[in-house]
């Protein structure tokens, strides 16, 4: 059995030095701590720091490491500490599920001891510190009246973020719009009106660093990306976390998180398809470090005293109750059932309520309703999660659960006064992609080739294609090729490529199909003795200068699905060079009722040096009406603003006419889906 380690008194610890996830003082990139009630099997503790392990890692010799341990050795080391083999980190696997739940299930006690003598299961920790335990949010308290100070002082005064930064300078960053904002950024808060306070909001955002761990060295961990030094977004992006996978069961990623480094390797000025290449490495662990949006800081009100009361939830704060809602439920006792019955939709990220049990308590308070959408429950965060983890938290409270929930209203309440009631979001009947019209160049850097080929063949041999898309599917895509099989003929001819787009074949034009008249057009066409297929392909200037071996071959790579990929697509960047009478549109109507900020910042227009760019969103603030609405995306490009178009317009000209928009905008959107990751 092993000894524990002494621990330093959690009760002297302030809130800025806190962890917030085992509640002991260590440095940011130091291992959790905790206090185990029971003595631990030898089996299950690490080699290196004699502790029960943590993230536990399996070497291909049989041994097991914690993660943050292994990875710290084997930065100077090249072998295993017990029996000294040959080792690198990307040869480890993470350990047995089996092995990971029985150290969760380690009896651990409350690191605030002197106030809090509860235990508990190690992976309860967490939740306890923040919904139960009184010491910690004394803390919490605390830290919060020490931030609000009187309305004399504000000005004098340092912010949260300042704070926070101060306390852990790697990690913490807040963007202060006294100083320069970030470029295109889309704010109405940030201007002074004749009722608003000299003292302007704050938007803030982290850096944190998030690992991945993969059963498969190769498996998808379930990013689609955007950006890229070759594209006007300059940085990479997250613009989807796709369902069920790792990133999505890790919950700790957002989308319009910017990702900064991955496994110690530099994102921050790399071309797009390098950055996918990085993060598609087979590795078993996938260390990130992201840059993540926290929405902004709200205005203090204009009272003589710092109020002592708790803050609101930022959704609650920010947005009319109409549309976002805060609802407490109090139960008899830990144990009794809310009668609530959660779901996930298809076409949305989310949690939303099912049905509200007849005689349960959520029926009976009748302030819960089918169909809302729960953002947070008891402060966790649950806009991109699953009902399994709302279950989890709702389970670990105690006699108070408190809701954060978004509803839509109904067709009834969208007719006279929708505006004055603050909805988010237009009727689904507007809610609708067609052909555009705007007539624009590529991005500055991107092209598009047409090519033809003409083939005679017997009538009953395939062209050895297959293909995807269609305007019917989720992003309305024109038919794309995904795979040339080596026993058809457009295989010997060499010309074409998987990701080429269909143009025509034989005179029928296949831009507008959907993608079962695309394969019905291609079959009637092939049976006969000639083909003249007309595809066309998006060229980068990046790429074409690149002449790196090591580059080209990870454009292969990236370009050329494996066999066995049915869910391969083109990256991101292939789809920018299209022109754009091939793009397809939507209209997107935002609303609010009062001077917040639409929250989106936009990168583009006309620029001396590379001349006119289209406009793309760059980032999506939580707790704005963009982010509540939820259909805006990271690298939507905007190609109309109120049915006027946006080319010509340079950034200084468009802002001002979006924040001339005091309660309602139409954005005209193209959408290209990320590159998968």
């Amino acid at each position: 059995m092993t000894e524990q380690k002494a621990l330093a008194p959690a009760a002297g610890l302030t809130w800025a030095r806190v962890c917030k996830e085992c509640g002991q003082g260590h440095e940011g990139q130091d291992s959790h701590l905790y206090e185990y009630q029971d003595d631990v099997d030898d089996e299950l503790v690490c080699h290196i720091c004699l502790q029960p392990l943590l993230q536990p890692m399996d070497t291909p010799c049989g041994h097991t490491y914690c993660y943050q341990c292994l990875s710290s050795f084997l930065r100077d080391q090249d072998f295993c500490p017990v029996d000294r083999q040959r080792l690198q980190l990307q040869q480890c696997r993470s350990s047995s599920l089996l092995v990971r739940n029985l150290l969760d299930k380690l009896t651990v006690l409350c690191p605030f001891h002197s106030e809090c003598q509860q235990s508990m299961q190690r992976c309860e920790l967490e939740p306890h510190l923040h919904n139960r335990c009184p010491a910690f949010r004394r803390l919490r308290e605390e830290a919060e009246r020490r931030k609000r100070p009187c309305w004399n002082e504000l000005k004098g005064c340092k912010t949260e973020g300042e704070s926070d930064t101060k306390s852990n300078p790697a990690l913490t960053r807040t963007f202060n719009p006294r100083g320069p904002p970030e470029p295109g950024l889309v704010n109405p808060a940030f201007d002074e009106g004749e009722d608003v306070a000299p003292l302007r909001s704050s938007l803030v955002a982290e850096a944190n660093v998030v690992e991945l761990f993969r059963e498969e060295p190769e498996e998808d961990l379930g990013l689609r990306i955007v950006g890229g030094k070759d594209t006007p977004l300059g940085s990479i992006v997250i613009q989807e976390i796709l369902r069920d996978s790792i990133a999505a069961r890790d919950a700790k990623l957002a989308p319009g998180d910017h990702i900064l480094e991955a496994n110690d390797v530099s994102l921050s000025s790399v071309p797009h398809s390098h950055a996918v290449a990085v993060l598609r490495r087979p590795c078993s662990v996938v260390r990130l470090t992201v840059m993540q949006e926290k929405g902004f800081k709200p205005r203090p009100e204009h009272h003589p005293h710092p109020s002592t009361s708790p803050p609101a939830h930022p959704a609650h704060n920010l947005h009319n109750p109409g549309t976002v809602i805060q609802v407490t439920l109090v139960k008899r006792d830990r144990s009794e059932p809310l009668g609530i019955k959660l779901i996930r939709k298809s076409e949305e990220p989310g949690v939303f309520i099912l049905d509200l049990l007849a005689g349960g308590l959520a029926a009976k308070d009748g302030k819960l309703r089918n169909n809302d959408k729960v953002l947070a429950i008891n402060g966790h965060d649950l806009r991109h999660g699953t009902p399994e983890s709302a279950a989890q938290i709702i389970q670990a409270s105690e006699v108070r659960v408190n809701f954060v929930v978004m509803r839509q209203l109904d067709s009834a309440e969208e007719g006279g006064d929708a505006q004055s009631r603050g909805a988010r979001r237009i009727s689904e009947t507007q809610y609708f992609r067609r052909r555009s019209t705007f007539m624009k160049d590529p991005p500055g850097g991107f092209s598009s080739q047409e090519k033809t080929v003409n083939l005679k063949k017997e009538p009953r041999h395939s062209l050895g294609i297959t293909i995807a898309g269609g305007r019917d599917c989720r992003s309305r895509l024109p038919v794309y090729i995904t795979s040339v099989q080596p026993v058809g003929c457009l295989h010997r001819d060499g010309t074409i490529k998987p990701g080429d787009v269909l143009l025509s074949i034989n005179g029928v034009d296949l831009t507008q199909l959907t993608y079962n008249e695309a394969v019905t057009a291609l079959k009637t066409q092939t049976a006969q003795n000639t083909v003249a297929l007309r595809v066309i392909r998006t060229v980068s200037e990046e790429e074409e200068e690149d002449g790196d071996a090591a580059n080209k071959e990870e454009m292969d790579t990236l370009e050329n699905p494996r066999e066995d990929d049915i869910n391969w697509s083109p990256l991101w960047t292939r789809w920018l060079g299209l022109p754009s009478h091939m793009h397809w549109c939507r209209d997107i109507v935002l609303l609010k009722t009062n001077n917040e900020s639409w929250g989106f910042s936009i990168v583009g227009g006309y620029e001396e040096s590379r001349g006119q760019q289209p406009f793309f969103i760059k980032t999506i603030v939580p707790g704005t009406p963009a982010h509540f609405d939820g259909r805006l995306k990271c690298g939507d490009e905007i190609v109309a603003v109120n049915g006027a178009t946006t080319v010509g317009m340079n950034n200084s000209s468009l802002i001002p006419m979006l924040k001339l928009q005091k309660n309602k905008v139409t954005l005209t959107v193209v959408s290209w889906p990320g590159s998968m990751a």
